[in-house]
Order: C-alpha cells, then structure tokens, then sequence
C-alpha cells in the first residue's frame, strides 16, 4: 500500500510540473453512514469532518479537462488520504461538472487500507481565482459510507 500512495503522490508531482493551472482546496465533509453493520438505511446518522489539498487542471480540448487532486481527509479518529482523477467538462463558462473514480488509502484501517470509490462533483467560479464545489462520493462495499463534500478552491 505505501507503494501505491507514494505513485500517487509521483503522479500528482509530475502533474504539477507540467500543469496548466493548479490551486489548493479544503472544506467540510459530512459523512452519512448507520453504525449497525453498514446499513445506512433512510435516516442515517452523519458525521462532520474536514479536508484540504492540491489540485491539476489540464486543460484537453473543447471543454473537457482532466482533473487529479490530492488531499488529506479527516473524519472522526479517522485520516486518510483520497486521490480523484476527475474528467471536467464546462457546462458554462463559471459553472463546471467533474466525475471520476476516487482512490483512498485509509491509515486507520486494520485491513484493506485502500479503496476506490465514484465522485460526482459541481464547481463554481466565484470569481478567476476563486471557486466553490460540491462534491458527493459514493461508497461501493458494505461498509464505505456516502459522503458529501462542500468547499472551496483557490487557484495560484
């Protein structure tokens, strides 16, 4: 597992390097999951976490962009790392939808440290440095809770 967060922090450094534009981001998480053996069922409970990071753009062609992050998540007693490749497409010139696989390399976890996960997410530029986004991750196995994301990004 250290093999594969430290290839995903090469990947993202290179990205940086020949980035188009790169930024940070952070915000707050609100993590949806019922405690009793990964049934979330209609009401579950949430819990309020925190999260911060880089991000690439690159810009492709005619409004798409591919879109890596790198960020350090906390949600309890739990840390954990959370890597999305996001393909962007612009649906307006402010207004942008990103989806993408999400890989998590979990530290608090005895077994099966890493997972992959599915992110759909809304941008909004404020202004050309400034954005909000709203993100919700979806959970693939019994026990990955749904999570949404709410923030904003700054690019330098």
């Amino acid at each position: 597992m250290k093999k594969i967060v430290l290839l995903i922090c090469l990947l993202i450094s290179t990205f940086f390097i020949y980035s188009q534009e790169f930024g940070v981001k952070g915000g707050l998480n609100f993590t949806f999951f019922k405690i009793t053996e990964g049934d979330f069922g209609t009401n579950p409970n949430t819990e309020v976490g925190y999260y911060g990071g880089a991000f690439v753009d690159f810009k492709i062609d005619n409004g798409f962009h591919f879109q890596p992050e790198l960020l350090y998540k906390g949600i309890g007693d739990f840390r954990f790392l959370n890597a999305p490749l996001y393909l962007k497409y612009d649906i307006y010139n402010t207004v942008h939808i990103l989806v993408g696989p999400s890989l998590n390399y979990f530290f608090d976890f005895f077994t099966n440290n890493f997972k992959v996960r599915a992110d759909l997410s809304l941008d909004y530029d404020l202004s050309k440095d400034l954005s909000m986004h709203m993100k919700y991750t979806i959970g693939f196995e019994e026990l990955s809770p749904n999570v949404l994301f709410l923030g904003l990004g700054y690019r330098l």
